[in-house]
């Protein structure tokens, strides 16, 4: 009966999880990908050209074409947890509603991690642009120029292509006359929590007040999540402890990773600018970052792998980075980190810059 109940409990937190994913499955990554998550790593298979076709000769056949599917690795880097405490009840009495409640608080609080984290890596991996002050009469012209980039690149405007914007962004589409609303679009057509078109993209508002970025542009098709219970949603009773008494616990831990698959295909827009990052390997396991545009003054901080992004006008003792010299300070990297950088000036955030490290960037 346990084991019924821990699996109907992880079903309903992750019913809830799914729910709440602003950057869904499907939506903005995809889920496809081969292994078990939970042994620590999976396989993504990524394909760049596509089938060749040629003439067919009815006397001699066709020749073979080789494929040239390979198979990238993405390590599982993300192992999170939920423990919390349900005091004045033991497993065995404690009420329904207390769980519920204690479920749907856990299955909110997972996707707003998750959210959080596979942003960081659609930063890290993404092109950049970097365009001046947004305004209601220049922003369709921004992103037409996004959409014709990422056509160029062959990026298939299959009607799978979307905006996460800002809610500061979304203020300017609604003032744009070729913004067309969802309510517009006809129910079949309005995919979870978009509130329109424009462009040819599905426009999601995205609550993120990362530093001076005012959307996203990508495909589903070039970045992939997974994610999967390492251990699934129990109630825990915790009498056994040696130091709680009548209590216990909601318990349970995911594991999960993001991957993007191409640059090119995500588009990270920031207005006015973003940092420009390069890498350079230094000691063994360490790498050296130098800002080489974007930036006002020298002074500057980082984070790696941040649980949380940094915010415009963010004070340095709030952000809480260590302090970097560009071109100088060694830090120590594994491959696939994410280094946020920050510029400060007066003491506050003006700009940030994300970068994922390659195994070239570390001596």
């Amino acid at each position: 009966m346990a084991h019924e109940a821990q699996q109907r409990y992880s079903d309903l937190v992750l019913a809830k999880l799914r729910s709440e994913l602003v950057l869904a499955d499907d939506v903005v990554f995809n889920n496809d990908y081969e292994g078990d998550p939970t042994a620590g790593a999976v396989k993504i298979p990524v394909r760049d050209a596509e089938v060749e076709v040629s003439d067919y000769d009815k006397a001699n056949g066709i020749s073979l074409s080789n494929g040239s599917t390979t198979y990238d690795t993405m390590v599982i880097d993300k192992d999170k947890a939920v423990n919390e405490l349900i005091d004045k009840y033991d497993a065995a009495s404690v009420p329904d509603n207390l769980i519920a409640d204690r479920l749907d608080s856990a299955g909110y609080s997972l996707a707003h991690q998750i959210d959080t984290d596979g942003a960081t890596t659609l930063l890290a991996g993404s092109t950049v642009t970097n365009v001046a002050q947004l305004s209601a009469a220049t922003i369709y012209n921004e992103i037409v120029n996004i959409r014709t980039a990422m056509s160029k690149a062959n990026i298939p405007n299959d009607g799978r292509r979307y905006l996460l914007v800002t809610p500061d962004t979304l203020a300017l589409l609604l003032n744009c006359p070729e913004f067309i609303r969802s309510t517009s679009l006809g129910d079949d057509t309005v995919t979870k929590g978009m509130v329109g078109k424009i462009a040819g993209f599905k426009v999601i508002e995205w609550n993120d007040t990362t530093a001076n970025l005012a959307m996203i542009a990508g495909h589903p098709r070039f970045a992939t999540r997974c994610h999967e219970w390492a251990v699934g949603i129990k109630v825990q009773d915790l009498n056994e402890s040696g130091k709680y008494i009548g209590a216990c616990a909601v318990q349970g831990r995911r594991v999960y990773a993001h991957k993007v698959l191409r640059s090119v295909a995500i588009r990270a827009v920031y207005a006015p600018g973003s940092l420009t990052i390069t890498l350079a390997s230094s000691d063994a396991g360490k790498t050296v970052a130098t800002v080489t545009a974007g930036n006002t003054g020298s002074t500057y901080a980082y984070k790696l792998n941040p649980s949380s992004r940094a915010i415009y006008n963010e004070t340095a003792t709030a952000y809480g980075g260590t302090s970097l010299t560009s071109g100088t300070t060694k830090i120590e990297v594994s491959e696939g980190d994410v280094l946020e950088i920050v510029n400060l000036s007066s003491s506050k955030v003006v700009a940030v810059g994300y970068v994922t490290v390659k195994a070239s960037d570390i001596g």
